[in-house]
């Protein structure tokens, strides 16, 4: 496993636009597959963007599809999630995921992943 520290959270007007980040601890990054998902208030947690490790290849839940765009700096560590046209469905608290090393396959699945970071909340306002 690995530490994960998100940050970049906050409020915004709805059209408005986020970037949110998270830093991992260790060496292992450039061969996790990473993950954001996020959980409003009495639902469950849901996938929002994968990038991984292998290819880069990324993937998205289709209600931020050409809104969100994630991508990864292995160099420094991160993964960052770029926010844009924002909804008030969008409130959320987002969470940043690791998956195991060299793990590709159902990057959209909670269950693919091993370490969380502790979340940062968005709030939308319309």
């Amino acid at each position: 496993q690995v530490q994960l520290v998100e940050s970049g959270g906050g409020l915004v007007q709805a059209g408005g636009s986020l970037r949110l980040s998270c830093t991992a601890s260790g060496q292992t990054f450039s061969t996790r597959t990473m993950g954001w998902f996020r959980q409003a208030p009495g639902k469950d947690r849901e996938f929002v963007a994968a990038i991984r490790w292998v290819d880069r290849n990324t993937y998205y839940a289709d209600s931020v599809k050409d809104r969100f765009t994630i991508s990864r700096d292995n160099a420094k560590n991160t993964v960052a999630l770029q926010m844009n046209s924002l909804k008030s469905e969008d409130t959320s608290v987002y969470f940043c995921a690791a998956a195991p090393q060299y793990r590709v396959k159902s990057p959209n699945s909670t269950e693919m992943y091993d370490s969380w970071g502790q979340g940062t909340q968005v709030t939308v306002s319309s």
